[in-house]
Order: C-alpha cells, then structure tokens, then sequence
C-alpha cells in the first residue's frame, strides 16, 4: 500500500464503524492539495482526504470544512459525493481526514479535453457551467452553512487575505503580482450583495463527469470554499481562455472550432442562462481570479521547499505566469 501513514491504523478506525474487512489502499497521484487515497473496506469503495503532513498556512488544507460543505449540499441535488465519517484526531494517521463515497465517473485534466471525444468537448464545458449555476442556486441559510463564511465585501477581504499570503511567503520577488494585487485594491466594484456558497477552485480538473453523458455527476476539492461571490467560481473557471495548454492545461492559443470547444463568451453565457446572478463578469472578476491562483502556487513552492507539498506537478515559475495573465486581463480591456 502506497500511504504516508500506517494503513494498520486506519483499518482499525474502519473495523469500528463496518467490522472487520480486507483494506486496500491506493494514492491517488496528481494536484497540490490535500493527500487523497482510493479506499477499499471489504465491499465498500470511498476515498479519503486528509490534511498533508508538516506546517500549514493558517486555514489551509481545511479537511473539516470539506466534510461540512459535502454533509450541506449531497442533500440539496448538488452533484458532490455522498460524506461517510470525519476524523478529527490526529492519532489515528497523522492528521484529521474524512471518507466520502467513491464516485464512478471520467476526470479530465486539462481544458482542452484531450482524453475525451471531439464531438462531446463542447457539451462536456456546458455541463461544467450547469453544475457551477446548480451550486450557485443554494441558498446558505437553507442548507445550514448560513456562518460558513462572512457574506459581503467578498472581494476586499479576499484581495487582504491573499496579499497576506504573498507577503508572509518566503518566495523570491514577483513584481508582477504586486502591481496585480495593488491594481486589484484601485478596480474593486461595489458590493452587490450577491452570497453563494463559493467552491474556490472550480475548474475541469475538479469534477467528475457521467461516464458517458456530458453531466458532471461529483464536485471534488473543496478546501477553499465559503460564502463568497459567484463571479470568483465564474471568472476562477474562465481562467482557462486566458491560459496557455502548459499552464495547467489552459486553452490560449487553441483553435476552438476545429477542436469543438467553446468560446469563452459562450460558456459564460451558458452559465448566465441558468443562474440567478443579475451580474456582468468584468476584467476584474477574471483577474482577481489569476491572482489568487498565482498566490496558491507561491503557497505550493513554499511547501515544495520545505518538503510537504502533496503530488507531483512542479511549480517553478507558474506564481510569475499566471500574475503576468492577469496583467494581460487587465491591458485587454482598455
């Protein structure tokens, strides 16, 4: 078994909740986020998530919240995977974890959908957008996760906590991302009062679709979600047109028609159709969005230092890359 920690103690958390079963364990390779693992418990299949090893950034790699929003919406027609138990104790292997049920489905990596059938690309973006407005369409307080988050004045304490980050990194200068994040402080629109439950990395990579319909049937990696802005999840998710294929698997630069995959403008319009946000996505939303990624993969250097980053994607030069899009959004709407 290819684990951080000791499969024997985690076969004896299991044999309490279901009795004793054979275990099967495997890593499930690829992302920066928190370790996930395929685990088989006798007949049942689930997958389990838990914080990496060694220090964090305050609030991050929250497993606890991932349970909690995963228990608020599996009831409320949101595509996310059934919760099964959440530990907290840090004894049993090594940090909090929890299982969610192991839904059968196809990942796609990168934007482009390389692995999938051209004549379903287009569809397979459509239903990406569906599932972000079905998302969108919960109402918090209805769902229990009312205090998830502070609603309003999202963007401004975003842009705070983000900049913190950065400043607190021991990362070598990026002066890009530094006129990104003061460009951020002088653009910011006025609250609307807009409040969903926000995912926070809503993307291709992060969902699971039918295994054979364009329809996204599981949500995943829900480690930065609160209540937030619509527009973040949107713009965070239109980053892929403002990305190259070799900047985590962006679709800048593609001939969109011969490949069947949509205009950015499309997509948009899609999501729009079915949501409830009375809002234009601007410049703002998108580059916001470049920011706040770019300032993940300083977090994910950092942790590449210090020898605790989970998965293998490298991420040499990708903070510089994506604040130099973000400027690009910024210089294209004048």
């Amino acid at each position: 078994m290819n684990a951080d920690f000791d499969p024997a103690r985690l076969e004896g958390f299991l044999a309490e909740f279901f009795g004793d079963a054979p275990l099967a364990l495997e890593r499930v390779e690829g992302g920066q986020s928190n370790p996930t693992y395929f685990v088989t418990h006798g007949t049942r299949r689930m997958v389990l998530r838990k914080q990496p090893d060694g220090p964090i950034l305050r609030g991050a790699h929250a497993v606890d919240r991932e349970y909690r929003v995963l228990s608020a919406l599996h009831p409320a027609d949101v595509p996310v995977p059934r919760p099964i138990s959440f530990c907290s104790d840090p004894e049993v292997i090594g940090t909090p974890f929890y299982l969610m049920e192991r839904v059968d489905g196809r990942v796609f990596a990168d934007g482009a959908l390389a692995d999938a059938d051209p004549s379903e690309r287009h569809a397979l973006w459509m239903g990406l957008a569906d599932a972000l407005a079905k998302l969108h369409a919960v109402n918090p307080e209805e769902v229990g996760l009312g205090n998830f988050g502070r609603p309003g004045n999202y963007f401004e304490r975003q842009i705070a906590r983000w900049s913190r980050q950065w400043h607190e990194s021991t990362h070598p200068p990026i002066p890009e991302l530094d006129c990104l994040a003061e460009w951020l402080v002088d653009n910011q629109p006025d609250d609307d009062a807009l409040v969903s439950i926000a995912h926070g990395d809503y993307r291709m990579g992060n969902v699971l679709f039918h295994p054979t319909e364009p329809r996204v049937v599981a949500i995943l990696d829900w480690e930065l979600s609160t209540l937030g802005h619509p527009l973040a999840d949107l713009g965070y998710c239109c980053m892929a047109w403002h990305t190259a294929p070799e900047e985590y698997g962006g679709l800048l630069g593609l001939d969109y028609p011969s490949l069947n995959l949509p205009e950015e403008a499309e997509f948009v319009g899609r999501y729009m159709a079915k949501s409830r946000s009375g809002s234009a996505l601007t410049a703002f939303h998108k580059a916001f969005a470049l920011f706040r990624f770019a300032v993940i993969w300083v977090g994910i250097a950092d942790r590449v230092k210090a020898g605790t980053a989970a998965g293998t994607e490298s991420p040499a030069g990708m903070a510089e890359r994506f604040a130099r899009r973000g400027l690009e959004v910024i210089e294209a709407k004048h």
